[in-house]
């Protein structure tokens, strides 16, 4: 027989944002997902414009990626009707919002650089 929860619907709430967030930092806290929201930041791309300005990112790993992306509302992928359909994606507001973060720690890491490097070399040695 299964324990049922007895805490209040506040507690409840918080634990399924809690599970929901760990969620998402799992999704998108991978080098591809983050290279692509800087990426997207700037501009909505076709797929093959996506590829080429991702370096090293391979068709399947770009396709997981966006599907990734877009299931947690985080990009949007718009196909036109032409022949062949012209696929592009965009970053959401919420993805846009990322992005900054995402910024945050590209600024963080560049401000202790040199910090982060002699530890490193320190406790490498």
């Amino acid at each position: 027989m299964a324990k049922q929860y007895s805490g209040t619907a506040d507690e409840a709430d918080l634990r399924r944002a809690d599970s929901l967030a760990r969620e998402i930092f799992s999704d998108v806290a991978n080098k591809w997902a983050l290279l692509i929201i800087e990426v997207l930041g700037e501009r909505t791309l076709r797929f093959s414009e996506l590829r080429d300005e991702v370096e090293g990112i391979s068709h399947k790993m770009l396709t997981q990626n966006l599907r990734m992306l877009e299931r947690n509302g985080l990009a949007v992928r718009k196909v036109h009707p032409t022949v062949p359909p012209r696929v592009e994606y965009t970053l959401t507001p919420p993805g846009q919002a990322l992005r900054a973060m995402v910024d945050l720690m590209c600024g963080w890491t560049h401000e202790y650089f040199g910090h982060i490097e002699t530890a490193r070399r320190s406790f490498d040695a």
